[in-house]
């Protein structure tokens, strides 16, 4: 038995022993001595590379100009000697006061150390801290800001920056390949690509003035005033603000032009605030019911729906009712579109206007004041419980008193009728009746009361839309509504 075993090892052994010669042998006569052979190296094109290079040499010449900015807010906690009954344990002890900090970008646009940045970035910040690429930091100083376009001036004292160059923000065309610089979550120096998604948003609710670019280069929390910029490695936006349901990037951020930018840090160097024009009138857009009221093939322009006394436009005979076709030879595409351009006009200078009124155009000359300061605005109270009256479906309505006008936030001698009750899923809700609402025109016939009211409505066949004028706590416009 036992030398069956030592046979077996033996053959065994002899077996392992062929084996690596015959390997060996193999390996010299192949060439190949199992030693592992990389895979062959993927052919790029040429292009591709340039572009990847053109790429990384934009990043590295604007990331000098971008800087980090950090801002200090002492938060004081007023103190009471009184037992607080709804935290028993709370410390008393605690300190009164202390200090928040917050992280956003900025970008350097000129060599002597201005620097232009978010509003929001250093609102109501006691100190701001400016940090370099370089590491360099400096102890900044507020030039100015102006909350309705989220745009403010720092300036550091050093020499020699390298500061980015500006761009034509004007003539950006959606598709065009762009890079956003700043620090996302304190991340410093980040370079995200993207292209322009959209140019001229309004309407979004962040600022007073809106003509934000739309992009889908990644910008997150902290991204906030750094620059948007272009193949060129030229400023054409300010990065402000993202549409998000998860607090970080989803694709859609917003940046402030280039050229509005340029134009509110002029005026904040210059003056220490900004000073915008003003035409006296309130404007809504055209929608293609109200295009078709008024007479329009297209839907554009701006409706004016009221024109304040006094004003330019009231002296220059503007009228409610007119639809501004073109500012200053320029196609009014959109509300904010016609905002903007008049915001921007130099008070005292003179503006042309093509207005149609009742189907007819005429041009119209209009010196542009000054923006006078915003009145407060009343919000709409409740109507006092009266019979109400039925008239066009999906809404009820009673005689606006003087009484219902002061709740309302409206002079008291306003005439018209009152908006008690708008019927859920109706024409009247969708067409964005609301309850306080007052009605003052129907068809382009005047209404002080509900005889007035009666009678419009019943002129009004079913199926056909009413030319409505409402007047909501104190703003007035037109809106379409389908009679059932």
């Amino acid at each position: 038995m036992k030398n069956k075993i030592v046979i077996g090892i033996a053959v065994l052994l002899i077996g392992f022993l062929l084996g690596g010669v015959s390997f060996y042998l193999l390996g010299e006569f192949t060439g190949k001595r199992g030693v592992y052979q990389p895979s062959k190296a993927p052919t790029v094109p040429k292009q591709l590379i340039d572009t990847s290079r053109a790429f990384s040499e934009i990043a590295a010449s604007i990331s000098p100009s971008v800087v980090n900015i950090s801002t200090t807010k002492v938060v004081r906690r007023d103190a009471t000697p009184f037992f607080d009954l709804f935290n028993p344990f709370r410390d008393f002890k605690a300190p009164k006061k202390w200090k928040e900090q917050s992280l956003g970008s900025g970008v350097i646009v000129s060599q002597d150390g201005f620097i232009v940045t978010n509003n929001h970035v250093i609102e109501q910040a006691d100190e701001i801290r400016v940090t370099l690429l370089d590491k360099r930091s400096f102890k900044a100083r507020l030039i100015g800001a102006d909350p309705k376009t989220d745009i403010a001036v720092v300036k550091v004292d050093a020499k020699d920056l390298p500061a980015i160059r500006w761009g034509d923000s004007d003539r950006l065309q959606v598709g065009e390949f762009v890079l956003a610089v700043g620090n996302p979550f304190g991340l410093s120096h980040t370079v995200t690509m993207g292209i322009i998604s959209a140019v001229g948003r309004a309407n979004v609710g962040i600022a007073d003035y809106e003509d934000f670019i739309q992009t889908d280069a990644a910008i997150n929390p902290g991204n906030s005033g750094g620059p948007l910029v272009n193949i060129k490695g030229e400023l054409i936006g300010i990065t402000t603000a993202i549409f998000s349901k998860s607090g970080g990037y989803q694709g859609i951020g917003f940046a402030v032009p280039a050229n509005m930018v340029r134009h509110v840090m002029d005026q904040l160097e210059q003056k220490g605030k900004v000073t915008r024009g003003w035409l006296g009138v309130t404007i809504q857009e055209m929608t293609p019911e109200l295009s078709q009221q008024f007479g329009l093939k297209d839907a554009y322009g701006a409706l004016i729906g009221d024109v304040a006394k006094g004003s330019p436009a009231d002296k220059a005979g503007i009228k409610r009712g007119d639809i501004i076709l073109e500012f200053n030879g320029k196609k009014v595409q959109e509300v904010g579109n016609l905002r903007n351009m008049v915001a921007q006009s130099k008070v005292g200078s003179e503006v042309s206007l093509l207005i149609q009124r009742a189907g007819k155009t005429y041009p119209y000359k209009v010196v542009i004041s000054e923006l006078p300061r915003e009145t407060v605005e009343s919000s709409p109270g409740s109507a006092p419980d009266e019979p109400a009256f039925e008239g066009l479906g999906g809404i009820s309505v009673i005689e606006l008193t003087k009484e219902a006008a002061r709740q309302l936030g409206l002079h008291r001698d306003e005439k018209g009728v009152v908006i008690i009750r708008v019927e859920p899923g109706s024409a009247a809700e969708e067409a964005g009746l609301r309850k306080g609402d007052v009605i003052q025109e129907i068809d382009r016939k005047k209404v002080d009361g509900l005889k007035d009211y009666d009678r419009a409505v019943s002129g009004v066949r079913p199926g056909n839309s009413a030319l409505l004028f409402i007047n909501r706590g104190g703003k007035r416009f037109y809106i379409t509504l389908r009679a059932s």
